[in-house]
């Protein structure tokens, strides 16, 4: 009996492996080599290589000169984007508008944690917050895809353009998953599956179904446009959208922005602020 039930054991526990393997398998897609017609198709889209800026600074570094003198861990990390490129709720005026029950949500987060720790410790916003970042990000583009690295804490964002769906049953992450497609000269990204540790606006949770489309296009070739639209029926009564620019620095790279090092402006469980003025140890 003991030799059978570990055998049926064994077995459950492969069909198991098996299944989360098949969803895994699921929600990611093998992508093909690229071919020369790939890469000549390529050639034919907006040229969005390079390092851009969106409002308020930065730390990115002038090719042949040293990093901006911005402190990645005091004030100015997880700041929102400028309020003249902020707009949303009726009539396009305002913050987004809450149902009641996630208003009611809003309130109480701020109540019992006005503080952000989540940033303050090094924890990066995720999306759609990560993108309004006063850090440089640089646009990479290939065939299939196009990845936008981060500056602000590190992060890396992958948008698919290889004519794959959305996944159904998306695995909760920062980023979400991202997938693109190009209409015109406009790259229209779908991100959907987020962690609920990321936010719709500043104190905003968001539920489950929260769902972010993203117009990117050239205004010229060193202004970029990005729309950020925002729906979930569960904490918004209409769609959030909001805008930005951002200017392309050709000769810029990113610079290394490790949050952990030399954080004097970390926060306690209970939300308290907590600042560290003793000098940096000297080597």
């Amino acid at each position: 009996m003991t030799s059978t039930h570990r055998t049926r054991s064994g077995v459950a526990a492969v069909a198991l492996a098996s299944a989360f393997g098949s969803l895994a398998f699921a929600q990611r897609a093998t992508p093909k080599a690229p071919t020369a017609a790939d890469w000549t198709a390529l050639a034919r889209l907006p040229d969005f290589n390079g390092v851009w800026e969106t409002g308020g600074g930065g730390g990115g570094a002038r090719a042949g000169g040293a990093a901006a003198t911005a402190d990645p861990a005091a004030g100015t990390r997880g700041a929102a984007a400028p309020a003249a490129a902020r707009r949303g709720g009726p009539g396009r005026g305002g913050g987004p508008s809450l149902t009641a029950e996630y208003a009611a949500k809003r309130a109480a987060l701020l109540a019992n944690n006005p503080e952000d720790n989540q940033t303050a410790n090094c924890l990066p916003p995720g999306m759609p917050g990560i993108m309004g970042q006063p850090y440089p990000m640089e646009f990479l583009l290939t065939p299939g895809q196009v990845t936008i690295l981060i500056e602000a804490y590190n992060q890396i964002r992958h948008i698919y353009t290889d004519g794959r769906k959305l996944p159904e049953d998306p695995d909760p992450t920062f980023h979400g998953t991202s997938v693109g497609r190009w209409e015109g000269d406009t790259l229209v990204v779908d991100t959907v599956g987020f962690s609920p540790s990321t936010q719709i606006a500043n104190g905003v949770p968001h539920g489950d179904k929260m769902r972010i489309l993203e117009r990117f296009r050239l205004a010229d070739p060193d202004t970029m446009t990005i729309e950020t639209t925002i729906t979930d029926p569960d904490a918004l009564t209409i769609p959030y959208t909001t805008s930005r620019t951002l200017r392309r620095h050709r000769d810029w790279t990113l610079a290394e922005y490790i949050c952990e090092e030399n954080n004097r402006n970390s926060v306690d469980q209970s939300g308290k602020a907590r600042i560290n003025l003793a000098p940096p140890q000297q080597k």
